[in-house]
């Protein structure tokens, strides 16, 4: 089962395992990126895997920068991950 399939939901405690484990998922470049973009619209579920996976430093990033507004750094990051899915798809 793919990152995208499993919508990446994670409790509190693990959030120190999560960050561990997406730092080991290689950035791409922009070609890389365009080429999964065009096999996502193909269908094929691996392009979006890898397109999501390799974006999730990002959306870490940006969910840092909002984490002392009230809502839980985790809930935060899940948000993100699930606005990351939806623009891939488009």
């Amino acid at each position: 089962m793919g990152f995208a399939s499993r919508r990446g939901a994670f409790r509190e405690g693990s959030l120190d395992q999560y960050l561990k484990e997406i730092s080991q998922y290689p950035l791409i470049d922009k070609a890389e990126e365009a080429r999964l973009a065009k096999g996502i619209k193909r269908g094929e579920e691996e392009a979006l895997d890898k397109l999501v996976r390799s974006n999730l430093r990002f959306v870490v990033s940006v969910a840092k920068k909002y984490q002392n507004q009230g809502v839980p750094l985790s809930d935060l990051i899940n948000e993100g991950n699930l606005g990351l899915i939806r623009a891939a798809h488009k």
